[in-house]
């Protein structure tokens, strides 16, 4: 494993030839492969999503110990809150959370309900209530790795995820992102992990609970994050060519 001193500006990465390695690998096994070759320090962020036991389970089990990143938003559902706990209790989950600066009563009395004020507003909420601390969180743990849980299958905007790609200076790995809805149920239950209790109301999507829907309360599973104004917070830049669902 590579000291975490190191630093993808110091380490030259050939992406093609990583991707090429990456997709001849079973899942946990490109795991394995990040963090036997790419710089370190390694996390894995974590939205306590629908599927997110999956990848904390599978991260745990390779690499004990590395840091999981939550932000809290001060917005999501108790659900989440709680899913947060149950999880924390049932894996080695080394959590970190991070918020944003100013507190969500304090954003509320200076900007307003901004998730309200049209698509301009929303992407500065999600810069400030995430972007942000998810960026001080890669530099405060020194981040030259970092693990996430997307999948091509999630949205169109996600249709050409690739395994590994780079995003503010650091290594972007999504070990499943070529992984189906079926693949993700099978190993949920074969290794007895629970999906985010909000699946079972009909949520495909969690997020904030102001601009999260339930399939029930739209018309496409688009529209179930943000209204359908956008589908990423920013959290997750796409490779170029799929700017423009951000």
């Amino acid at each position: 494993m590579k000291s975490t001193a190191q630093s993808i500006a110091t380490i030259s990465i050939d992406l093609a030839d990583a991707e090429h390695r990456l997709a001849g690998l079973e899942a946990r096994d490109r795991i394995a492969w990040s963090f036997e070759h790419l710089p370190g320090s390694h996390v894995l962020s974590s939205s306590f999503g629908i599927q997110a036991a999956l990848m904390l389970h599978m991260v745990s089990e390779v690499a004990p110990g590395t840091p999981v990143v939550f932000i809290d938003t001060g917005y999501h559902f108790p659900e989440t809150y709680r899913f947060v706990d149950e999880l924390c209790q049932r894996l080695p989950v080394n959590l970190k959370v991070y918020r944003p600066r100013l507190s969500a009563a304090w954003q509320e009395a200076r900007h307003g309900r901004r998730w309200e004020q049209g698509r301009d507003a929303l992407a500065a909420y999600n810069r400030d209530n995430k972007v942000e601390p998810m960026r001080r969180a890669l530099n405060d743990l020194r981040v030259g790795s970092w693990f996430s849980g997307l999948r091509r299958v999630q949205s169109v905007s996600r249709n050409d995820l690739p395994l590994i790609d780079q995003q503010w200076g650091r290594c972007k790995v999504h070990p499943v992102a070529d992984w189906t809805d079926r693949q993700v149920h099978d190993y949920l239950r074969r290794h007895d992990l629970p999906y985010h209790p909000l699946r079972e109301r009909g949520y495909v999507s969690i997020g904030d609970w102001h601009t999260t829907r339930s399939l029930d309360q739209v018309e496409s599973r688009e529209e179930a994050r943000f209204f359908g104004l956008m589908r990423e917070c920013g959290l997750h830049e796409l490779p170029e060519g799929q700017a423009s669902n951000r």
